[in-house]
């Protein structure tokens, strides 16, 4: 198993690194130029002298190569530089504004995994029975609704309606309950579909039938050789879902006014602010890795034949 671990962790490397170089250069040569951002985001006046003096301060004065090799040194030491518009170390800044992205992200996590597996569960066992039919145009509407949208109509509905709960703000438990659907609603119906059909799969083996003819109760075989077998996938797909998640999390921020990371990249964007743009982008993609990497542990865990390189038959 610790094999499996380093050489996932090894894995690793190459990847951060590409998404590093993508980001540093679509940044740096697209549109506009960073030190005209700067100046103005300063409420300096962009005169010749001015520009000249930013390019210098920013490095942007150096070859390409150089500016990029600086910049990853920085992050390899968790420097991503000074924010433009709060005039904060970025990391001091996604630092401050992180948690309530991470506790919108996992409260929808918990909703997609507390609502997916057992309606997937339920709709295979009663397959082309009401069950089944009512949680598929269940998970069809969770798919084709955008999350942002689905906000406004929860707004709309048990705040401005009904008085239920706050619409927008972050503060007791009662806020993240909107916000977290919202979030939650694709996720969820996906790994409803999936769990389905997953289900559904296991039900049609043949090594079912030889467990009841050995006298095992229907509970056992659901449990022990459907249900297990078939959590492998959604386990798989959960990783998946925490990119989707924290990328939903960002839009519904907007639209919850919920205080997290999403909204100061929103900001940074319209600002240019690129130091704030690319410390955000390298933090979430840490996290949406790291995070993935923990569901291959698992899932070697569960199946050996992952760690022992062996493929699925």
């Amino acid at each position: 198993m610790s094999g499996f671990i380093l050489r996932r962790v090894l894995s690793l490397a190459p990847l951060l690194l590409i998404v590093s170089l993508a980001l540093f250069l679509m940044l740096h040569l697209g549109r506009g130029d960073p030190a005209m951002d700067y100046l103005r985001l300063s409420q300096i006046p962009p005169t010749d002298a001015a520009v000249a003096q930013a390019r210098t301060e920013l490095g942007l004065d150096r070859p390409l190569a150089v500016q990029y090799l600086s910049w990853l040194a920085g992050v390899v030491r968790l420097d991503f530089g000074v924010s433009w518009v709060t005039r904060h170390p970025v990391l001091e800044d996604i630092a401050t504004f992180l948690p309530a992205t991470l506790q919108l992200a996992a409260a929808a996590l918990a909703l997609t995994i507390v609502l997916g597996v057992p309606l997937g569960v339920v709709a295979a066992l009663a397959r082309n029975r009401w069950p089944d039919h009512l949680t598929r145009v269940v998970a069809f509407l969770g798919v084709s609704v955008p999350n942002f949208w689905l906000g406004y109509l929860l707004i709309l509905l048990f705040a401005v309606t009904l008085g239920w709960l706050p619409a927008m703000g972050r503060g007791g438990p009662e806020h993240l309950i909107l916000p977290a659907i919202a979030t939650a609603a694709m996720s969820a119906s996906i790994m409803l579909r999936l769990v389905r059909s997953s289900v559904l799969g296991q039900l049609g083996n043949r090594h079912l039938v030889f467990a009841r003819a050995r006298g095992l109760s229907e509970r056992t075989v659901i449990g022990r050789h459907v249900l297990l077998n078939a959590m492998i996938p959604p386990l798989t797909a959960i990783g998946l879902h925490i990119g989707e998640l924290l990328g939903g999390a960002m839009v519904v921020e907007v639209v919850f006014g919920w205080p997290g990371v999403g909204r100061y990249a929103l900001q940074a964007i319209s600002n240019r602010d690129f130091p704030a743009l690319q410390g955000f982008v390298v933090v979430m993609t840490m996290i949406y890795v790291i995070c993935n990497l923990v569901i291959d542990i698992a899932y070697a865990w569960i199946d050996p034949r992952i760690r022992l390189g062996r493929t699925l038959t």
